[in-house]
Formats: C-alpha cells, structure tokens, sequence
C-alpha cells in the first residue's frame, strides 16, 4: 500500500506514459506504453546496461525495481516498469544528477512541488536541468525551493519552467525564421513573422514589475551628480578671475562624468585643412578638444568662458534678439572643424587613431561619422552682477539653438546645472519609487 500521494502526470503522445509514485520515503518512476510493448527497455538494460526514457530520464539495470520480466502481457497488467527515481532527504527530494545526464544532484523542496514530468523535461524532450546545470559548478548540488543557502526560488524556478516556449510556439517561431531567409523568393501568402509577433503580445508577460535591486547604485548617481552640481557652482562663483583656458582645464576633469555616452577627451587634435589653400595644399589646424563615445566615433567640443553677455546681445534688432560675436564665431569655427574633420576621411580615422591609441581602450579606433559638435558658453540666468534673461529672450535664444541642433548643441552654464539638477530629481524619485 502506498504511503503517500500518487502523482500521474505524463507525457500522452500516443507512444508512452511516464508518472511518479511518491512513498513515504523514495520516489518511484512508472513507465507504461500506450502502445507497443516495453521490452525494448529491458533489452537495453541487459544488452547495453543502461536505458533512456523519454529521451531525458536515463537508469541503469539497479535503478528497476523487480525482476526482470521474461515477457509482458497486457491482461496481467505486466507492462509498468518501476524505477528508483528519487528518495527523501530533510524535506527535499533528491534525484541524482546521473538520472537526469549531468554531475549534480539535484534537491527539490518537498513543500513547493509535486513530482511530475514538467519539471525535468520542457517541450519537445529538452532537459532542463541540464541547462540549469551549466550554470553551476560539476558535482556541486543544484537545490531549488526551502530555505537552503544558494538555493533556487520556488517561484523563481516556477517562471523559469513558464518561459520555456510550448511547441506552438516553436513551430510559429521556425516559420517566421524560414520566411526571414527565403521568403522573398516565394508569392505572398501572409507573413509568418506578423503571426508570430501577433502570438507572442498576446502571450502572458512572465516579466516581473517588480523592480531590480539598485538602491546603492542610484544612491552612487545621485552623490556624483551632486558633487558635480556644487563643483560648477563654486567654480561660477569665481567666473571672472579664470582664463577660457583654466575653464576648458577645469570643465575637461568632468566632462565624462556630465556626458557618461563620451570615454575619452582629446587635446589640441591636430586635422588636415585641404581646402584654405589654392590647389589643395595642406594646412594643419589644431581642435582644442574633441570627445569620443564608446563607439569610436569622435565629437568637436567649444568651451568657452562663462561671460554674462556671452550668448546674446544687448540689442534687439527688429524686435529678435541676436547671438554675440563670441557665439556666433563659436559656431563657425566649430562648423568649420566638423567640415574639415568629415572631408579628411579613412585617412584621417588611421592618423587619429595612431596619434591617440594610449587615450583609448585597446583595440579601438577612431570613426569619423557625421561628427556634431558641443558648445559650451556664457550664461542665461542671474548672477550677482547681471539680471537673468527674460522670457523673450530665453525664447530667441531657443529658436537659435535649434537652428544649428542638426549639427551643434548650444549649452550655456546654467543649462548645464539644470540638467544635473533635473538628472538628481530624476533618480531620487526612482530611488523613492524602488522603495
């Protein structure tokens, strides 16, 4: 009599059935064919000394429970063959890895799940522990559910076995990959990939909206941009004592820290001017300082200093405010750059490349793709010797920068602060939220 519960849950396929008979201390595998006889597991057992069942599910002749039947009739209900599968172990339920092909045990939590084929076997025969199994050190124990360390969530493994693609999805999933590769080359006959995109938005998410664990890193981001708020601030305080080259040495020490998409700063680059000079003669101009982002691709950046009527005029001319010299000479002389730059080509990727390897990660190369240029100038709002500007002109001053937007980013110093302060807002409310 069987001292637990018995579970049949199985594979019904038309060729065979698996089920777990769970004692009071092992776990037994039922296998029974709805059609044929099993002999052919017993003729591997003696001829090659092992058997896979199910193609996941591998035993040797001491894992058969019994003798070994001399023939099976179906009217003496002679065709489950037992297996030993499992036994109990401190409320988990062991299964050695050997059974399931891989070098760990594996521990399953009694409390958490029920025995059945769905856990071991996914769709279409895949093991899923042995998956899971590449994962962890070979022979280290694989425990999933309890309260073990190192242990596998219940719930986490549970979402794990739901994401695992059924064989509609599969079979969607193959037809849109034929149709990605020869699909051209037949009459339309609807896309695959539509219906498998269409299946998959009306599948259940398994994504989880809790959010990932990142208080100490957004509390990190919130420091940095604090830290570099108060430093401009306290460098503005001191504005007029500084040459534009003691602002461009200062802003260089925290440029990558502002613009996190940049991982390198370049100065005085020297690029080939072919155009100046009468029949193409070469003339070497020198870029105070570029940027390059983690792609390669190299930037043209203008610091200029800080001047309180450094962007706009004083006057209007027909009711438009217009740009300074100091802008609008900014702007040409960073347009001229980005032209000379563009014009010098693949030859002048290998030269920038050769001249500032030490400034980049290993292996990288310099691009010069549609380079933009940043300008960095003046101020908009009030300072201790001048009132901000005024709605009229912030508007003027809008209109300009996006004039030049496809090419150059305008940004006085106040800009700046408000961005790192929108950018602290914007994490300590995700701070605030993710708690």
């Amino acid at each position: 009599m069987c001292l637990g519960y018995q579970a049949f849950i199985a594979l019904h396929d038309g060729v065979l059935m698996i089920s777990f008979e769970v004692k009071k201390r092992t776990v037994v595998l039922e296998y029974e064919p709805e059609l044929g006889s099993p002999a052919w597991v017993t003729r591997d057992l003696k001829q090659k000394g092992k058997v896979t069942i199910s193609r996941v599910f591998k035993f040797l002749p001491g894992d058969l429970l019994g003798r070994f039947p001399e023939s099976f009739d179906k009217d003496e209900n002679e065709t489950v063959l037992r297996f030993r599968f499992a036994k109990k172990e401190k409320g988990y339920y062991r299964v050695l890895g050997r059974i399931l092909g891989i070098q760990n045990d594996i521990l399953l939590a009694e409390d958490d799940f029920a025995i059945e084929r769905k856990l071991f076997v996914a769709e279409r025969n895949i093991n899923i522990f042995k998956h899971v199994a590449k994962l962890r050190p070979s022979g280290e124990e694989i425990v999933v559910g309890g309260s073990q360390a190192n242990s596998i969530p219940g719930e986490v493994f549970r979402n794990l076995l739901a994401k695992f693609p059924n064989t509609g999805e599969m079979n969607r999933y193959a037809r849109a990959r034929v149709e990605t590769v020869i699909g051209d080359y037949f009459d339309e006959m609807g896309s695959a990939r539509d219906s498998y995109e269409a299946y998959l938005s009306k599948k259940k998410s398994t994504i989880s909206n809790e959010p990932l664990p990142q208080d100490e890193i957004l509390q990190a981001e919130i420091d940095k941009y604090i830290y570099l708020c108060d430093t401009i601030r306290n460098w503005l305080k001191s504005e007029t004592h500084r040459s534009e080259i003691d602002w461009q040495k200062m802003i260089i020490k925290i440029i990558l820290l502002i613009f996190p998409k940049y991982i390198a700063v370049l100065e005085n680059v020297k690029i080939a001017d072919y155009y100046s000079k009468p029949r193409g003669q070469k003339t070497d101009r020198f870029i105070d300082l570029c940027l390059v982002d983690a792609a390669g691709n190299i930037d043209v950046i203008e610091i200029k200093k800080p001047f309180d009527n450094g962007v706009l005029g004083k006057r209007c001319y027909r009711d438009n405010y217009v740009p300074t010299r100091e802008l609008s000479g900014s702007v040409m002389q960073t347009e001229k750059y980005i032209f000379h730059l563009s014009k010098w080509g693949i030859d002048g990727e290998r030269q920038l490349t050769k001249e500032y390897k030490r400034e980049l990660p290993e292996g990288m190369s310099i691009r010069i793709t549609n380079p933009k240029g940043l300008i960095i100038v003046g101020r908009d709002g009030s300072t201790g010797s001048q009132e901000g500007m005024d709605a009229n002109q912030l508007f003027d001053l809008e209109v300009i920068k996006r004039k030049y937007a496809n090419m150059i980013d305008i940004l006085t110093y106040d800009d700046l602060l408000r961005r790192l302060e929108n950018i602290i807002a914007s994490l300590t409310k995700r701070k605030v939220d993710a708690n």
